[in-house]
């Protein structure tokens, strides 16, 4: 029997929705083939779940044996762990610790309660210990070495946006040269969209059609939104669950959301929640120093400011 391949006359976006890495991914390529479509998703879905299992903290995973030997030995890591490792810690830098993959497990020998005074000993071990500058890497060696017993590395929303951008490239090497993903409504694009125009982000994700800034063009960049969640997240015992400010413990109320620019998903997704801490002045202070960077920032009353080179039309 002769097989007919169903083939668009035009070129279309073929989209995927899939729930990866505990969130809600969708990928998105243009073609006119869906058999062909179907199968370069498929890929990135592949991909987006090798990262996964790469950077998790399972019992048999490389992260986990670098948290279970914290304060004992360094442990030898392959380059891709090595390099995502060593680019968070730049990113710490780059924020001043405002954006921070480590944190702290007490163990037993950190003291647990005084009952003298009602405190846990554990306090002043936390705060010596969640810091990145007690990371120490190795780059001859390819070694990972967390100073102080207790301390662990989870990657959280950048290990996201890294699977982002490697699922993109997977994409692009098997010739699909227009897409979008997804991650959680953190969207990466590449190319343009069909008829040839270009990607902005009511294009990529529809569910954003309302937002002030819909219409910025995000082609061959990724964008990357924190939200404030005072206004939204639930109530227990009669307190609103907020962003908290690390620094200093205030909840920050003056900035609604923050969406950073970037040409890689990792890197948007790690500044987003920072700049959100840092504050307007020195959030777009930080982001006009650096190249191909931009943000906007929407406050509590709705006002938005933008780095250089961004203008909204309303």
């Amino acid at each position: 029997m002769l097989a007919i391949k169903t083939l668009f006359p035009k070129s279309v976006v073929f989209r995927r929705p899939a729930r990866l890495m505990s969130i809600q991914f969708e990928i998105s390529v243009v073609g006119n083939d869906p058999h062909w479509a179907d199968e370069r998703i498929n890929e990135a879905i592949a991909e987006i779940n090798r990262v996964e299992k790469l950077f998790s903290n399972f019992s048999d995973s490389a992260i986990n044996e670098i948290n279970r030997h914290a304060g004992v030995h360094p442990v030898k890591t392959n380059p891709e762990i090595f390099r995502l490792i060593s680019r968070s810690l730049q990113v710490s830098e780059l924020t001043h610790g405002g954006f921070d993959i480590t944190y702290f497990t007490p163990e037993k020998d950190t003291g647990g309660f005084d009952t003298s005074n009602g405190k846990t000993k554990a306090l002043k071990t936390t705060a010596a210990n969640v810091n990145y500058q007690s990371v120490m890497l190795d780059a001859k060696e390819q070694t990972v070495f967390l100073k102080q017993k207790g301390m662990r590395l989870g990657f959280g929303a950048i290990v996201n946006g890294y699977a982002a951008d490697r699922a993109k490239y997977i994409l692009q090497m098997q010739g699909a040269d227009s897409g979008v993903i997804n991650a959680g409504g953190d969207l990466l694009a590449w190319g343009t969209a069909p008829e040839n125009e270009a990607w902005t982000i009511a294009t990529a994700d529809p569910t954003q059609k309302n937002q002030p800034f819909a219409n910025i063009v995000i082609g061959n960049m990724a964008i990357a939104t924190s939200v404030n969640t005072e206004n939204y997240a639930p109530i227990i015992n009669n307190k609103h669950l907020a962003t908290v400010n690390a620094k200093n413990g205030f909840s920050v109320s003056e900035i609604k959301s923050v969406s950073i620019v970037s040409p890689s998903a990792e890197l948007a997704d790690a500044l987003a929640t920072p700049i959100m801490s840092m504050g307007v002045n020195a959030g777009l202070y930080l982001i006009n120093q650096l190249n191909q960077l931009a943000c906007i920032i929407i406050d509590d009353h709705g006002r938005i400011y933008t780095s250089k080179d961004v203008s909204i039309v309303n």
